[in-house]
């Protein structure tokens, strides 16, 4: 099954992108899923959650937090109680990792490879433990930032990931996430990544009829 594990709606306030546009492009797409990163805030995207259920599609939720050294995936967490610091930005990486495993979840490098100023990753993901798996197809990025991100994965050690970044309905589905073993809710998801029953791609859209 396909997922795009990371995806932003308008409850990011840095787009437009209504929840159900952006369901009814997955779903067209033949995507099996998708999985809502707003920034900042976990519980942002509550609301999604319930435009999935009404269109019977698959929607978990995660969020992407800005740290002091880029961009990180987390998934796993039940409320914003994961927010110790008070603030939204320049959150240290470190410690927001041990936070969200400690809690249960799982962390993921988002696009690290691409160059966002000083707070960007880069070849600094190999001197960080903590992760469970890399971002390693964006949307977003440059083919060069996503092969960087897929060396680093494999010397890690790690499973990869891939998802659109959608900040508007034409990027759905750019990149997604191939799972090979079967996802229906945040733990059946993080299971898979931890077995590393997953592996990141560019997304090829599917007949409905063969996604069904």
């Amino acid at each position: 099954m396909w997922i795009d594990t990371h995806c932003h709606t308008k409850y990011s306030y840095d787009n437009w992108l209504e929840p159900l546009d952006l369901i009814r492009r997955a779903k067209a797409l033949g995507l099996d899923g998708a999985v809502i990163t707003e920034h900042y805030s976990y519980e942002a995207s509550l609301p999604v959650e319930q435009v999935g259920r009404d269109e019977g599609f698959l929607i978990l939720r995660g969020v992407e937090i800005a740290t002091d050294k880029g961009h990180l995936l987390a998934y796993g967490m039940e409320d914003d109680g994961w927010n110790i610091w008070g603030r939204d930005s320049y959150l240290p990486l470190e410690e927001v990792i041990a936070r969200i495993n400690e809690l249960g979840g799982i962390c993921a490098p988002a696009h690290p490879f691409r160059e966002i100023g000083l707070a960007s990753l880069l070849e600094k993901i190999l001197d960080v433990q903590g992760f469970t798996a890399v971002e390693t197809h964006n949307g977003g990025n440059s083919d060069d930032d996503n092969r960087l991100a897929v060396r680093a994965a494999s010397t890690m050690g790690l499973p990869s990931l891939g998802g659109s970044d959608c900040h508007k309905v034409g990027a759905v589905g750019r990149c997604a996430t191939e799972f090979t073993q079967p996802v229906h809710d945040m733990a059946s998801f993080i299971a898979a990544v931890r077995a590393g029953a997953c592996r990141g791609a560019y997304y090829t859209p599917r007949p409905l009829a063969a996604a069904a």
